[in-house]
């Protein structure tokens, strides 16, 4: 019996030995599988990011020089419009100017028929003079402005002046009076003021 429970004893006790060999190994060998699994799991991550992020940096950058593009087409687009405008107007300026250099003779011509005509009760030269009127009506409210000259100093700018005359009654260099009036558009000149100016 002693043999037994000395062989039985050594069982447990070769038991109770062989889990503890078996369950030390089997701990240690996870730990270190785990912990380089983890360093690996780590290490992939880390380089993800850093991946991640050189991406999100050229994405960022991309954006940046499409959005500078966009900016930089929209202003050349905004000065292109704005050139383009202004380009209509100085065409239409032009074009209004060439007409109404055309157009001021026949207001001259309206200006001498008026003022050689002596019959006032008239009632041709009547709708001549209302005629004239409205012509001249049509022309300021496009822009056409007569030039002031008689009584106002002599500006070259404005006036052409055809003769001289010496008079004490009015001041040096004093438009006395006008053979031909002057017209501008807007701030051109379109024909100067045909003067006499006082010395």
């Amino acid at each position: 019996m002693k043999d037994k429970d000395k062989t039985n004893d050594e069982v447990k006790e070769q038991k109770e030995n062989e889990p503890q060999e078996a369950k030390e190994p089997a701990s240690v060998e996870p730990e270190t599988s785990v912990s380089s699994d983890a360093e690996a799991e780590e290490k992939a991550i880390l380089e993800d990011v850093e991946e991640l992020q050189k991406k999100l940096e050229e994405s960022t950058a991309k954006s940046e020089e499409y959005l500078d593009r966009l900016r930089r087409t929209m202003a050349e687009f905004d000065n292109f419009r704005k050139r383009t405008q202004k380009e209509k107007e100085q065409i239409f300026d032009r074009g209004a100017k060439d007409v109404l250099e055309q157009i001021l003779p026949v207001i001259d011509n309206f200006e001498r028929a008026l003022a050689g005509n002596d019959k006032k009760d008239d009632s041709f030269a009547k709708g001549v003079e209302m005629i004239y009127k409205q012509l001249l009506g049509a022309l300021e409210s496009l822009g056409l402005q007569e030039i002031e000259a008689c009584g106002k100093p002599f500006d070259p700018n404005y006036h052409n002046a055809v003769t001289h005359v010496e008079d004490e009654n009015v001041g040096e260099n004093e438009v006395v009076e006008v053979f031909q009036k002057g017209y501008k558009y807007k701030d051109t000149v379109i024909r100067c003021s045909m003067v006499k100016v006082a010395n």
